[in-house]
């Protein structure tokens, strides 16, 4: 028995690991994960309409009604793709990995493809875009949507013409096989910093996860100046044999910033194409020095997939930036950003911005995630201090952990820095707080939510557009 065995011999209805999901006409794929084993619902799965079970071993079912595999995560995606009519052999696909900045960096990229005129598809954690003709786009709860999702979202470009898809590649979908074994036209890594080790459980297993994106690519873009960017670029040359091309924003590279200036409007620089041997005045109306980096990542990206480096720097010439990623939600007397950081790279890097061009104190509010890294915790504690000049400390998605403990281990990292801290367990209250704190010309910074509507608490996702709620009580 086959996969292709299995979709000639039945009319397969859907193909699913999720047991509610299971009807008659199912092909059911029996996943061992962390909390649930698929393994031993398999039976009753067929008895509920299942044709036929996908499993990692024998089961003990009629060799009609299973297919054993080697690797269960990856047989569900390739049946996924059978499911959908291989969507993805007409789709130039492009990746985007990384600890932070791949929102940016694939809303770049998608914003450089549509100017050249290319019909282009969008996957990732702020929303995913099949290129409806009314402009509609899905929300997104995964950055990687699980595999039968994502193939069922390739399957709407591959109906609605798309030429290219930009999508996040998440290290834990990377793990999952949700993409199979897919090619992809290039392949960018932008950084690595703690985060998600509640599932990797060391650095070095996020590492190799992260790395198993570029066996899948022809070429890869690889941010230097990070320092598993600069291992990764080596074993990339010494292993997988695909062309490599860098990029810095303190390093001469493949691609290279100079004469860098920020400031609250955007930043300039003098952008350095090594390979084309030209150089170009760019100017981005998105704030930050990660932003440069970012920028560049998708310049050098597109260039990879034959758009001229000028034209690329033309194309972002009108582009505003990306919604939840350094938003001005406000902007008076005081100001209010709305921003995704959610690790302690990722706030050191927004704060950091920020008091670049702050005329008076920045008020930071934020919450760690609930069972989600602990370990990070103290450390976002103690990057938020260093950089902030009043903190207000919150929930972000508690969860079914308790938001008391989470916001007492995050205060563990404030330690003996000497700054005004105030906390709050209901986020709409930290809210009305800073606002009923702010001066003229402070700035409130809300961090961790970024581009989400809702706040999760147990399993319910309850409905929390900070933008909706500084509108109201403003």
């Amino acid at each position: 028995m086959t996969l292709k065995d299995i979709f000639d011999r039945y009319e397969i209805t859907n193909v699913t690991d999720d047991t509610r999901n299971v009807k008659r006409g199912s092909l059911f794929v029996a996943i061992k994960g962390e909390h649930f084993n698929g393994e031993e619902a398999a039976a009753e799965m067929l008895i509920k309409g299942a044709v036929c079970v996908i499993a990692e071993r024998d089961l003990g079912l009629t060799p009609e009604r299973q297919l054993v595999v080697d690797n269960a995560r990856l047989a569900y995606a390739k049946a996924a793709s059978e499911f959908y009519g291989n969507p993805t052999a007409s789709l130039k696909l492009i990746a985007v990995t990384g600890t932070n900045g791949k929102s940016t960096v694939s809303t770049l990229i998608k914003h450089i493809l549509e100017n050249r005129g290319h019909k282009t598809g969008f996957i990732g954690t702020t929303h995913y875009d099949v290129c409806n003709s009314d402009g509609s786009v899905y929300e997104s709860k995964l950055s990687t949507p699980r595999q039968d999702e994502l193939y069922k979202l390739f399957a709407e470009m591959n109906n609605n013409d798309v030429e290219f898809c930009v999508m996040e590649a998440s290290s834990q979908a990377l793990d999952q096989f949700r993409i199979g074994g897919e090619t992809f036209e290039a392949g960018v890594f932008t950084n690595l910093t703690q985060d998600h080790l509640d599932w990797h459980k060391t650095m070095e297993n996020y590492y190799k996860a992260k790395k198993t994106l570029f066996h899948m690519c022809r070429v890869a873009v690889i941010f230097k100046d990070d320092q598993y960017g600069k291992r990764l670029i080596n074993e990339i040359q010494s292993e997988i044999n695909i062309p490599v091309i860098s990029y810095s924003v303190n390093d001469p590279a493949d691609f290279y910033g100079i004469n860098i200036k920020t400031e609250s409007a955007g930043v300039s620089y003098w952008l350095n194409d090594s390979r084309g041997e030209k150089s170009f005045k760019f100017k981005l109306a998105m704030p930050g020095m990660f932003n440069v980096a970012n920028s560049l990542a998708a310049i050098a990206a597109c260039n990879a997939l034959g758009v001229d480096t000028g034209e690329g720097v033309e194309a972002l010439k009108d582009c505003t930036g990306v919604r939840g990623r350094c938003e001005v939600i406000h902007d008076g007397e005081f100001t209010v950003l709305c921003d995704y950081a959610h690790t302690t790279d990722a706030l050191a890097k927004i704060l950091t911005c920020v008091n670049q061009f702050a005329k008076r104190r920045v008020i930071c509010l934020f919450g760690a995630a609930g069972e989600r890294d602990a370990d990070k915790r103290p450390s976002m504690g103690a990057t938020a201090a260093k950089y902030s000049d009043y903190l207000i400390i919150t929930s972000d998605n508690p969860r079914f952990e308790s938001p008391e403990k989470i916001i007492e281990e995050v205060k563990e990292g404030i330690g003996l820095n000497d700054i005004p801290c105030k906390s709050f367990t209901d986020r709409r209250e930290a809210i009305e707080f800073a606002l009923s704190e702010v001066k003229k010309d402070d700035i409130i910074v809300l961090c961790g939510k970024g581009h989400e509507t809702y706040q999760v608490i147990g399993d319910e996702y309850q409905p929390f557009d900070e933008r909706e709620i500084v509108k109201q009580l403003l």
